[in-house]
């Protein structure tokens, strides 16, 4: 029995009706043969209806290919309804990848050139879908003459296709520059709103085009007056608002238009004033408008006071009931916190507010603002919000905000004691979130209050003795209660009640954390470290110490090991040492030593160097054969190569990267490999001389900008002819406005003095948006492989 093949209809509804995936395959596979049985007889009367099956199973995502010659069929057809499913056909199964779509070119030329005005809508829609750039050059004069045609339904086709002409095409933008002017004379909504689109595209694409259409201004002021005040058609009105999509497409253009140059802005200064303080923001077309008002008067050279108003209506939007507004608002006002700074303060409490939002990337941007709007004079008062915040805030939010707190303390504290009280509120809060350099910068800032270290003891003994599981606070208070546990027995906490400690209670709660199964091995070093030292604090009988540290001594840890096998040693051979070994830790200077060493050795031979720099060679291709793949790995590090040997007598010279000859080093200029919103990143190089083939590069990352720069990791790779090992970086932030730069070293061995090649890719977090550049660094001098 023969089956007939079904309409498009009965097609839908015995699909529709499949009880199982298997069952909706038998019945397309069953109705594609019959497709394909169809396409080979040839008969012209039921081709349309086949293909109208065919592209509907095509967007179920079943395979539709073998039906792309019966578009070009279809087309090529002088009835309508074989035209309007052929084009239909063409834009969902043609694109530029198939070399078929170019055979349609001349049938939409001759459908272009015929009056019919449905087969011109045909054709040009078709175009700007999947016309490639060849195509566009071919039918450039055709889609010119329909841009004046008199019928609006073409002409505003013609001029989006116009569109797509440009885009694959730019060298096609002059054509459209003369039509534009003659286009924005007309009155029709639609004419109008995509005429827009077409010059705000072509003064993107083209610089002769902006200076071209800035003459234009006056007209697109007036254009929006009118829209504002009269209106062109009450139909195209939106809640009592005029035309909103035409007038925020005419905000878009003239922010192009207004930036960076002072007449046209000054042009358009008085119809934003008009726009912004007229619109109804009691809907969402008025708020649309007043989103793309603020968006312009920011970008272009706009007058202090409109800044400032406009700043005020972003703040009006973080008192909307509607999430997306406040999103927006939140969003914007981030971007402006940098520029108009105290325009922006006015808002700060409402900003506050904005942190107990339920909705995560709200309370997200709301943190982020509220972080960028701290500064020294209201740091008490925001610290004291967001230590609230953190209290209460989600678990991704925690390492954020605190992150965030810790930094804002360190550039802001009013005082020291301040400073410690707030990092040890945090620590004590949310002590598992915090950053890695915390535990040293705490350390290195009570090292640095000698006035406070009677108080930070006694601090820190107590929230010891409240909570052992926050591990990065009970690392600082062990450190703190070895370097001054004699002072912590003496009770002399200053603006505190004196705090009764023995001898016997401080030991006890030492033990607890060695013993207590959260603590992490590092943690125990600190505690086993702690004891140790309490052992020259302490007068009483130090047999419990000693007890402590000898049990440790076959700890299947191998640090904590190794150090009670030493403290052991102290004990039974070097007791009379002791006491002065174990004496107080000096202040620890910020930073790496060598690093700046190396910098400073580096800045000097620049300085002697009276040559110019030499041009950098051009790079072969044949070296960098695999260097774009190196870095597509997950984690994106090169291979580290297993550590040279030294040369006789000079391991210590080697592991310093110091030249062991007296002459000094070759000068080798510096570089700067990116720069990007304040963001600097600068390479130093330096070659040992004992070691020729070796080239040391320190990586120097500052930040001038406004705005913090965190988690950032810079990655290299370099070709295979020669080894790259990267060794850690000296932080991953870099605040604001800081003189606290990221340093890292890179080792590189290339033994046949290859020409030099590097690949960098950055990652970072900076105002308010993750960021990630992947370049090659091709200014190197040549000193770095000659």
């Amino acid at each position: 029995m023969v089956v007939t093949s079904l309409k498009l209809q009965d097609l839908i509804e015995e699909i529709r009706g499949a009880k199982t995936q298997a069952q909706e395959r038998e019945v397309i596979q069953r109705e594609c043969a019959h497709i394909r049985a169809s396409f080979r007889d040839g008969d012209p009367a039921q081709r349309h209806r086949q293909l109208a099956k065919l592209l509907y199973v095509h967007m179920l995502g079943y395979p539709a290919h073998f039906g792309q010659m019966e578009c070009l069929k279809l087309i090529a057809s002088p009835r309508f309804t074989d035209k309007r499913v052929g084009y239909l056909g063409a834009m969902l199964l043609l694109d530029e990848r198939h070399d078929a779509h170019l055979l349609i070119t001349n049938s939409i030329k001759n459908d272009l050139s015929q009056g019919f005005q449905p087969v011109q809508g045909l054709a040009l829609c078709t175009l700007s879908t999947m016309g490639s750039a060849d195509m566009c050059r071919d039918l450039v004069p055709e889609v010119e003459k329909l841009l004046l045609q008199p019928s609006p339904y073409v002409r505003k086709k013609a001029i989006l296709t116009a569109v797509h002409m440009i885009r694959k095409a730019p060298e096609l933008s002059s054509v459209f520059l003369p039509p534009c002017t003659q286009l924005l004379q007309e009155h029709h909504h639609g004419i109008l709103l995509t005429t827009m689109t077409l010059i705000t595209e072509l003064c993107e694409q083209s610089p002769a085009a902006l200076r071209h259409f800035r003459k234009v201004v006056p007209q697109l002021v007036q254009i929006l007056r009118t829209l504002v005040t009269t209106g062109y058609s009450a139909e195209h009105s939106i809640a009592g608002v005029s035309d909103p999509f035409l007038q925020v497409q005419i905000l878009r253009l003239l922010r192009i238009l207004g930036r960076s140059h002072e007449e046209s802005s000054e042009a358009m200064n008085d119809l934003l004033a008009q726009v912004a303080t007229n619109t109804d923001t009691s809907r969402n077309a008025g708020s649309a408008i007043l989103f793309e008002t603020v968006l312009t008067i920011m970008d272009i050279r706009s007058a202090a006071g409109l800044r400032v108003l406009a700043v005020n209506i972003l703040g009006r939007f973080l008192l909307n009931s509607d999430k997306n507004i406040r999103y927006v608002a939140l969003t914007s006002l981030l971007r402006l916190v940098q520029s108009d700074h105290g325009a922006v303060q006015r808002h700060r409490p409402t900003v506050v507010e904005c942190l107990q939002e339920t909705d995560a990337s709200l309370s997200r941007r709301a943190l982020e603002l509220s972080l960028a709007l701290v500064n020294s004079s209201n740091v008490r008062a925001m610290i004291r919000e967001l230590q609230a915040f953190l209290e209460y805030c989600p678990p991704d939010l925690r390492a954020d905000c605190a992150s965030g707190i810790l930094l804002a303390a360190e550039r802001f504290a009013p005082s020291k004691r301040w400073h410690i009280d707030t990092i040890l509120h945090v620590l004590t809060t949310v002590g598992t979130h915090v950053r890695d350099d915390a535990v040293a910068n705490l350390i290195q800032l009570i090292g640095g209050a000698r006035e406070l270290h009677a108080y930070s003891v006694c601090r820190l003994y107590s929230a010891l003795a409240n909570d052992i599981s926050q591990q990065p606070l009970v690392q600082v208070a062990a450190w703190c209660i070895g370097e001054f546990g004699d002072l912590l027995l003496e009770g002399n906490c200053e603006e505190t009640e004196p705090l009764q400690v023995e001898e016997e209670e401080v030991l006890a709660l030492l033990e607890k954390v060695l013993q207590s199964h959260l603590s992490l091995p590092a943690t125990r070093a600190y505690a086993l470290t702690a004891l140790m030292k309490l052992s020259t604090r302490f007068r009483g009988d130090n047999n419990r110490i000693r007890q402590v540290v000898s049990i440790y001594g076959s700890c299947v840890d191998v640090e904590l090991q190794q150090r009670a096998v030493e403290y052991n040693t102290l004990f039974r051979k070097y007791d009379h040492m002791r006491a002065a070994i174990l004496e107080r830790m000096p202040l620890v200077e910020r930073g790496g030593t060598r690093v700046e060493e190396e910098e400073k050795e580096s800045n000097k031979a620049a300085q002697l160097s009276e040559a110019a720099a030499p041009v950098p060679a051009e790079p072969q291709a044949s070296k960098l054969l695999d260097l774009l793949h190196l870095l597509d790995g997950s984690s994106g590090e090169a291979p580290c190569p297993p550590p040279q040997d030294p040369p006789p007598g000079g391991t210590l010279v080697h592991l310093l990267d110091l030249p062991c000859a007296p002459a000094p080093p070759a000068a080798i200029p510096d570089c700067k490999a990116f720069e990007r919103d304040g963001v600097q990143l600068n390479l130093s190089f330096i070659r040992p001389p004992e070691t020729p083939a070796l080239l040391l590069i320190t990586v120097t990352t500052t930040n001038s900008s406004g705005g913090d720069v965190t988690h950032f990791t810079c990655q290299a790779a370099v070709p295979k002819s020669l080894q790259l090992q990267l060794q850690a970086p000296s932080g991953d932030t870099v605040p604001a406005r800081s003189s606290l730069p990221i340093t890292q070293l890179f080792r590189i061995l290339n033994p046949n003095k290859a020409p030099l090649r590097l690949k960098l890719r950055l990652t970072y977090h900076h105002l308010g948006q993750s960021v990630q550049e992947t370049f090659e660094v091709n200014n190197l001098p040549v000193e770095t492989w000659q």
